[in-house]
């Protein structure tokens, strides 16, 4: 993983929860939130939170008493989470890096990580880092993203851009978002990291999206797929972003489009 994936800066962060949120996250997030609330928690430590699409979607399920840290890496992120949360005195919003996780051991029933275990640097150390804030019996959630061949939008949109870089194709979404989908060395990564009771499912969802050209918009210009374009010629973003959106078009349609995204939910305890 190259070091710009896990930088989202300037207008990505906004344009990622304005955008990407409602096309590929809420769904599992409102998943994840179910799953989670269904086991009453007292105290709920969120990693790589994001714009905070699982806060929003689990906070209202939580009781009164619950503790909830929610934590990023990113303090834009991370800012930008508590401003769309509103204020909730049960949370406490905490910049945080998933690997060092800045609590005593056993401080946690659940655990929650959303899409963000395929940016760590080393997923077996930051594994074991839940597994020691976790008390006994507690339980590590995580959403991690299948192969990009069962996510059409960020295939398509790779194989776009790749158009205009035939020498050197940007490939963040293939390489990090969508290069840790292998089930067995997911569940490897668990097993070296101490967890001994580990569930993995795969779900399919349907990624919607009023245009083509907000979907392009949201990859292109809301991710670190970004960064790479306009390290390769920051004027060729705008052509970037058209040519995925007339690939997208393409496929389906002009108006409202929609297709297939798959993603594992994985839940490890012991």
């Amino acid at each position: 993983m190259a070091e710009s994936d896990k930088v989202f800066a300037g207008s990505m962060p906004r344009l990622y929860d304005g955008l990407m949120v409602p096309l590929i996250f809420q769904g599992y997030a409102a998943r994840t939130a179910t799953l989670i609330a269904s086991w009453s928690p007292r105290a709920v430590l969120e990693t790589a939170a994001g714009s905070g699409a699982v806060t929003r979607s689990l906070a209202p399920k939580l009781g009164a008493g619950v503790r909830y840290v929610v934590t990023d890496l990113s303090p834009a992120m991370l800012e930008l989470a508590a401003e769309r949360q509103g204020p909730d005195p049960r949370i406490e919003w905490r910049p945080a890096d998933a690997m060092s996780l800045p609590f005593a051991d056993a401080s946690f029933d659940v655990v929650c990580c959303q899409f963000g275990a395929m940016f760590f640097p080393d997923r077996s150390a930051g594994y074991a880092e839940a597994r020691r804030v976790l008390r006994k019996g507690g339980r590590f959630v995580l959403t991690i993203w299948d192969r990009i061949e069962d996510n059409e939008f960020a295939d398509e949109v790779t194989r776009a851009v790749a158009t205009l870089f035939p020498d050197d194709p940007p490939r963040f979404l293939a390489r990090t978002p969508h290069g840790y989908h292998q089930v067995a060395t997911i569940r490897e990564d668990l097993g070296r990291a101490g967890f001994t009771d580990i569930a993995i499912s795969t779900h399919a969802e349907v990624s919607r999206s009023p245009s083509a050209r907000n979907v392009a918009i949201a990859y292109c210009e809301g991710t670190p797929l970004r960064s790479e374009i306009e390290a390769r010629d920051a004027g060729l973003l705008a052509e970037a972003t058209a040519r995925a959106t007339a690939a997208i078009a393409a496929r389906h349609g002009d108006g409202p489009v929609a297709s297939r995204i798959q993603a594992h939910l994985v839940v490890a305890s012991g």
